[in-house]
């Protein structure tokens, strides 16, 4: 498929020049440029932390920006709030669909521009409208339906019906595909075309690299708050992108290849699953952890595999099977029992079920400890203010503000504050479900690297991903589910195409 060009010698609708952006203790914008042309599909790409998040609200008002000046369709603007970004021809998409799931898709995508007539919202007319910009994006949604009667991935094209209904110029996706499957993604793009084809300037932010890749025209990177460059998509490789993403941080992948995990520490067997399972979620599986090793699990949705760390954890109750801890028989009938036996969970829902978003940072990394202790017994300040400091330090945690909330941090960062908490314990297990999930190349090679430290430090590992060179790049065994059963174990070596073909195959060995 060719890429369409854009087109020449028009000037930018959009055009940042030297743009500041600071808040207390950190400057997140430092003098960026930034420029977006009509009749394009331009990808914004940084790891977490770097201003990809802190340009868009600049460009789009939620932000104030200290110095330097934005120009849209030629006129120099000062936004005071997203209303007058949108009546300036700038529409936003976010990742978290911001739609009212019970009304109808119309009254969606014309809520608070609804026709009417003798004073009153004329819903014929609005049906009709709403049915006008469904077709000129070729969607076949029914205005009259609920909207959240339909799956997310229309939902989010409603939204996108929603954005062009006020004729923007602009277009802005913010990690559009996170929760789509390769079929959403493909009818996405299909509409992300078609409006760039009609002259919409498309802002595309997401961590996929393949996906920018795959849609992008050119690319504008950052990095640290600052701006790296602007390139044709099809003049810069992946390897460079990557390179200018992470600059000294490329290294750390480099490094995780060569880590030496403690295999003299190998006999010892830390935790042993016999014919542990739960019916009909995961069948009865033996699995065996030792210390200072990194022991994968591999599969698809669905395959149990986070199934298979809950029941390790205590998290769900086995219907079967029993748990050896250190060579002895163990009860592990809660997280609570887990925890006093020395074990640590990071669950793939980053958001339900690991960080508090409305605590600080300080108070997030050390509530592992605390519980564990018993809030009757809380920890001195000093104590506390030591362990905070050293693993913000220690697993480079930005900004580096104990006090600041944990909900305002990059998803990478939110992610090294759960490792962090459980790290405080001490563990000589370690659950690692999806921890590289949803954050940057930079963050996902740091938390890599992490894991491997670790188990050649004496920890044992459980790690689950869904991306299989992530899974075959650290783990010394591999443990391939499917269905809910363990169909192959197998070593190091195997290659992601093996185990590719292994998840295909669905034998049982």
């Amino acid at each position: 498929m060719t890429t369409p060009v854009p087109r020449g010698g028009e000037a930018p609708v959009v055009d940042m020049r030297g743009v500041t952006i600071s808040f207390p203790g950190v400057k997140a914008l430092d003098s960026v440029d930034f420029r977006l042309l009509p009749g394009e599909i331009h990808a914004l790409t940084g790891e977490n932390g770097a201003g990809k998040s802190t340009l868009i609200k600049a460009l789009t008002g939620v932000y104030d920006i200290d110095s330097g000046s934005i120009t849209v369709a030629g006129v120099e603007q000062r936004f005071n709030g997203p209303r007058q970004a949108q009546d300036a021809g700038i529409s936003t998409v976010y990742q978290e669909v911001n739609l009212c799931p019970n009304l109808t898709v119309a009254e969606n995508i014309l809520l608070g521009r609804e026709p009417r007539r003798l004073g009153r919202i004329d819903y014929r007319a609005m049906n009709r409208r709403a049915q006008e910009l469904l077709g000129e994006l070729d969607l076949t949604i029914d205005p009259g339906s609920t909207l959240g009667d339909h799956p997310i991935a229309l939902q989010q094209l409603v939204a996108i019906a929603r954005a062009t209904a006020v004729s923007a110029q602009v277009l802005i996706l913010d990690e559009p595909t996170s929760s789509l499957d390769a079929d959403e993604v493909a009818e996405l793009f299909r509409v992300i075309r078609r409006l760039r084809d009609g002259g919409t300037a498309v802002l595309f932010v997401s961590h996929f690299l393949d996906q920018v890749y795959e849609i992008s025209d050119r690319m504008t990177v950052l990095r640290n708050g600052r701006l790296v460059g602007e390139y044709p998509t099809a003049a810069l490789d992946r390897v460079q992108l990557v390179a200018a993403m992470l600059g000294h941080e490329l290294d750390l992948l480099e490094e995780i290849e060569d880590t030496d995990t403690g295999s003299s520490r190998r006999d010892e067997t830390v935790l042993s699953a016999q014919n542990l399972g739960r019916a009909p979620a995961v069948h009865p599986t033996d699995i065996d952890v030792h210390r200072g090793e990194v022991v994968g699990l591999a599969g698809l949705l669905g395959s149990g595999r986070t199934e298979l760390a809950r029941l390790l954890f205590g998290a769900d109750r086995a219907t079967s099977g029993r748990l050896l801890v250190n060579g002895k028989a163990t009860s592990v009938r809660s997280p609570r029992a887990a925890i006093a036996k020395g074990f640590a969970f990071s669950s793939e829902d980053r958001k339900g079920e690991g960080i508090i978003s409305e605590l600080t940072v300080r108070d997030n990394l050390v509530l592992a400890l605390q519980a564990r202790r018993g809030f009757a017994r809380p920890l001195p300040k000093k104590t506390k203010d030591d362990l905070v400091q050293r693993y913000m330090q220690a697993l480079d945690i930005r900004p580096r503000d104990p006090g600041a909330l944990v909900k305002n941090l990059s998803g990478g960062n939110q992610q090294k504050v759960l490792l962090a908490r459980w790290l405080i314990t001490e563990p000589q297990l370690f659950i690692l479900d999806e921890p590289t999930r949803g954050i940057d190349v930079g963050a996902k090679a740091q938390i890599q690297k992490l894991v491997t430290d670790l188990a050649a430090d004496g920890m044992g590992v459980v790690f689950i991903s869904a991306e299989l060179d992530e899974v075959a790049r650290i783990s010394d065994r591999i443990a391939v589910l499917r269905d809910g059963h363990c169909i192959a174990k197998v070593g190091s070596e195997c290659t992601v195409r093996e185990l590719t073909a292994l998840i295909a195959s669905g034998s049982h060995q």
